[in-house]
């Protein structure tokens, strides 16, 4: 059990959460957080408070922001503002199909020696940028990066809302893509629309996986569509599932009604544990 508290380098970016230490955060207030740069300032969105987990694996605040640092992460978001638009002037100079997705900025020291400005990009297909690197470096006068990202990556970078109307998964809280398929779309029932199970990024959504487990043990168990089956009401035919009612809907031989049971009344399994054990 310790105490953890979450902050954010962007408004309505991604979370990151850490552990406070000494100090005691509330929302609002800019802390230091450490990276592999050096200490970066962020916002603190979510006030230190206890939590039943473990929290030795989490790293910890470096400490409040003093003046000196806020001036600093100003001056990082000035020239971050400078180097995008210089970037987008110069892409379209080349008549490059690329298109900025974010900027980075890391101010020099006297051991890391000058600046450098990392641009992040999408493309349809691999871009010869050599020439805009040139160009780019003589106008920001300092070293330029320039990486490409996928179609994902970019969905997480920019940020966006959901079909859910919630923050896009990527952005908030997701630390690796897993494989999504549309095996899974399928297994859930799901209409096969592009547009109904598509991401903000173009791709299945992630959140497909989320509850395909649920469905694949669901299916294991529970009779398939069409199968014939004892019911509490009598025999019947299932002509349909709810998996998250752990129920399947059964058209009744008797009069062809239909209701729902649950899976573990229809199933093979409790069907042989009461004929065993209640012959009657």
């Amino acid at each position: 059990m310790g105490m953890l508290c979450a902050v954010s380098f962007n408004r309505y970016g991604r979370l990151y959460y850490l552990d406070p230490g000494e100090l005691r955060p509330q929302v609002g207030d800019r802390v230091l957080v450490p990276t592999d740069d050096g200490p970066e300032v962020a916002e603190c969105v979510w006030a230190a408070q206890w939590v039943s987990e473990d929290t030795d694996g989490f790293p910890k605040l470096a400490g409040p922001a003093g003046d000196d640092d806020l001036r600093r992460d100003e001056v990082l978001r000035r020239r971050k503002a400078d180097a995008k638009v210089a970037a987008k002037r110069l892409i379209r100079e080349h008549g490059l199909p690329m298109k900025v997705v974010a900027v980075d900025h890391v101010l020099g020291t006297p051991e890391t020696g000058s600046d450098r400005t990392t641009i992040y990009f999408t493309a349809p297909h691999r871009v010869d940028f050599r020439s805009l690197v040139r160009d780019l470096g003589a106008t920001l006068h300092c070293r330029v990066e320039l990486r490409q990202l996928s179609a994902r990556d970019s969905a997480r970078v920019q940020g966006g809302i959901g079909s859910c109307g919630r923050d896009l998964c990527c952005a908030t809280f997701l630390t690796d893509f897993e494989p999504v398929t549309i095996r899974m779309a399928k297994d859930q029932d799901l209409p096969l629309n592009p547009l109904r199970i598509s991401g903000a990024c173009g791709r299945l959504m992630c959140c497909l996986k989320y509850e395909h487990p649920l469905y694949q043990r669901f299916q294991e168990s529970a009779p398939a569509v069409g199968a014939r089956v004892d019911t509490p009401r009598g025999e019947g035919k299932v002509v349909g599932h709810s998996v998250p009612r752990d129920a399947v809907t059964v058209r009744l031989d008797a009069d062809g009604s239909r209701c729902q049971c649950s899976r573990a009344s229809v199933c093979a399994p409790r069907q042989s544990h009461d004929q065993h054990y209640n012959p009657s």
